[in-house]
């Protein structure tokens, strides 16, 4: 995947990349842009398009225009923040995400922690004492011990198991391979990303690992800020409240009703 810097005196060596991925409830893009504002980072680089859907927006700050991938950060800071606009196109997603897993294998970054939503509608009782589990791959990573995500197994973050089956009328599935990674439902790519980095004839030498959060379709800024918070608990960063970007105040999840409806 060609990446294009902006801002090329920003190195990305030894740094943790977060991955939010297109999912349920777009909570993994609205935990970035909280945590993009929060921590106050830039554009500092865009990634070619071409696999996911056309789309071009107003910039958050300042001219020029918003593209569907773009890397945020500033010196000083060991985290970058991808952050997704649109999905990937139907015909193109397995070549995405071989694309994106080969620039994380190939930038230098220590460590990837994706970011995901599970449909809550699909969520079991066990699974009703807290929102946000772990995801590993099965193989063909570093160990997270001695990584900047060494924190993720030791905070209480269970890991995630599938609460329904991709197979429900006990049909077999095609091949052994399928199952490895739990399913995931609402979760998108998600668990396409983590088979792939699974079954790679290649060990990864980059730390990698997924945080999933079981939501519903609604208004989910309260959704993000805990899928924020779980983040920066993990990288250990300092942050005092979450700050909203100037975006959402125009009409994220549509105006209020009129007052004179009640009336």
């Amino acid at each position: 995947m060609f990446f294009y810097p902006t801002e090329p005196t920003i190195p990305l060596t030894g740094k943790t990349l977060v991955v939010p991925i297109v999912s349920t409830a777009n909570v993994s893009q609205l935990a970035a842009d909280l945590l993009i504002a929060t921590l106050s980072l830039v554009p500092i680089g865009r990634f070619d398009s071409s696999y996911l859907v056309p789309a071009l927006g107003a910039r958050e700050n300042g001219p020029g225009v918003s593209t569907p991938l773009e890397l945020y950060g500033k010196a000083g800071l060991d985290v970058v923040i991808i952050q997704q606009r649109s999905p990937a196109l139907k015909s193109q997603k397995q070549n995405f995400v071989d694309a994106l897993l080969d620039f994380i294998n190939n930038s230098g970054v220590a460590a990837a922690l994706f970011l995901s939503g599970v449909d809550q509608s699909n969520r079991t009782d066990s699974q009703m004492l807290t929102p946000t589990y772990h995801l590993l791959p099965i193989s063909n990573t570093s160990t997270l011990s001695s990584t900047p995500l060494a924190r993720l197994l030791q905070l209480p973050i269970p890991p995630y198991t599938s609460p329904v089956s991709q197979y429900p009328n006990n049909a077999e599935p095609q091949s052994p391979s399928a199952i490895e990674i739990p399913f995931i439902p609402g979760g998108s790519l998600t668990r396409r990303f983590f088979q792939t980095i699974s079954q790679s004839p290649s060990e990864s030498k980059v730390a990698i690992a997924g945080v999933l959060q079981f939501v519903l379709e609604g208004d989910n800024r309260a959704d993000a800020a805990i899928l924020a918070s779980v983040v920066v608990a993990i990288l250990g960063l300092q942050v005092a409240g979450f700050k909203e970007p100037s975006s959402w105040k125009q009409g994220l999840f549509g105006n209020p009703p009129d007052n004179s409806l009640y009336d």
